[in-house]
């Protein structure tokens, strides 16, 4: 009896989507080794200690955590959103209490430590987050023409969001923005809401982009010095003293301004040395000579890891992976039974695709470097657990997308 309903829930599994997902832990093991063992000799440490072993374990443990959902209708999943919701704004809360929550870094307090492990609660906040929205949107389509209702939902966007960049942490605070406006709109919120939502947001990013860029010290928006020195890079804007700056002030800040763009200017140097068919796996002499620094390699620039070692055609290959995933994830949305699964899947897709976006347009600077991780490539146990939750619930859509 199992095995015959084990068998038949293989049988509808997105087994296109899975090639993808398995693709890319593929790839992210073997590059985060190469990122990571580079001039290592064999003994130089235990295999269980390195970066690439605790990676195929998050993948291992993830999986695990996607089967288990898969085995669980996503309506009964919902019915417990609102407490794994609030667990994880109680989790933000926690870490932001200085002793419990730990720094790396640039000083951020974003993770709580748990011995061997180093938990990162705004990854699994987006899970939640995207679970109890679409819980709360899965009303009849007449109540969300209600403007509290609306507000609401508003409400449950924003408290993570103001909680992620008190940590502070930019871009995972952002990437919920979009995903929470996807999900509005594929749950079918009145077009004049969305209207006025999006005027705002977009007047709200041109006065910061304003404030940030123009505006003279004492008038500027709190921000972490390298938060506001990463917008100022990206935009290649000077550092410009007051009027009254010594000789040795200016100096230092042109020496700041050169070191804060080393990442992205190394970056660009990786991906374009790759050419058509890279220099091959562990070959790359970007991170082999430390010009891309090692402790970033393997998180947030593992895709120009991956483009200098094997080229176009690996990044080609990255990108198709990621496409496949996404197109069959916007597949699954579409082919789901209600109104709860179409937005829930709809969230999940817009935050990978977030992700991916983010992660990867940081590396070729069409985006500013905010940290985000590259989906189930970059290291990291937060990251790749988060992101295989996530695709666990994608396919319980899947799985469950006729009413047996």
């Amino acid at each position: 009896m199992f095995e015959d309903t084990l068998n038949e829930r293989q049988s509808r599994i997105d087994k296109l989507q899975m090639a993808g997902l398995f693709g890319l832990m593929l790839l992210g093991a073997a590059f985060v080794y190469s990122a990571t063992m580079v001039g290592e000799s064999a003994g130089a440490a235990s295999w269980y200690s390195q970066s690439w072993f605790k990676q195929i374990v998050w993948y291992v443990l993830g999986t695990g955590l996607a089967v288990g959902i898969c085995c669980v209708d996503y309506h009964t999943l919902s019915r417990w959103s609102f407490i794994a919701y609030w667990t994880a704004i109680l989790l933000l809360v926690v870490v932001l209490i200085p002793h419990i929550g730990s720094t790396h870094g640039w000083g951020a307090r974003r993770w709580i430590d748990l011995g061997p492990f180093q938990g990162q609660p705004s990854e699994f906040a987006k899970i939640s987050f995207i679970l109890a929205l679409a819980n709360f949107l899965s009303r009849p389509v007449e109540e969300l023409s209600h403007p509290l209702n609306f507000w609401k939902a508003i409400g449950l966007m924003l408290l993570p969001f103001l909680l992620i960049l008190k940590e502070p942490d930019l871009g995972s605070a952002l990437v919920l923005l979009p995903t929470g406006l996807a999900m509005l709109f594929a749950a079918g919120t009145p077009r004049r809401f969305l209207a006025r939502l999006f005027g705002g947001v977009g007047i709200l990013a041109a006065l910061f982009l304003v404030d940030v860029l123009f505006a003279p010290p004492n008038w500027q928006i709190k921000l972490e010095d390298y938060q506001r020195r990463r917008l100022l890079v990206y935009f290649s804007k000077d550092y410009t003293p007051s009027s009254h700056a010594s000789k040795m002030e200016v100096d230092r800040l042109r020496k700041q301004q050169f070191d804060d763009s080393h990442n992205v200017r190394q970056a660009l140097i990786s991906v374009g040395s790759g050419g058509l068919a890279g220099k091959g796996w562990r070959q790359g002499t970007q991170n082999a000579l430390g010009y891309l620094p090692r402790k970033v390699a393997h998180n947030d620039f593992i895709f120009s890891v991956i483009a200098e070692e094997e080229g176009f055609v690996g990044s080609v290959i990255v990108i198709t992976l990621y496409s496949v995933v996404l197109f069959t994830g916007i597949r699954i949305a579409g082919q789901a039974r209600d109104r709860l699964g179409r937005v829930l899947a709809v969230g999940v897709v817009t935050l990978l695709f977030s992700h991916v976006f983010i992660n990867i347009g940081m590396n070729v600077r069409i985006m500013p470097v905010t940290g985000v991780p590259l989906p189930l490539l970059s290291y990291g146990g937060s990251s790749v657990l988060g992101s295989l939750i996530a695709m666990g619930m994608l396919q319980n859509v899947y799985l469950y997308r006729k009413a047996y």
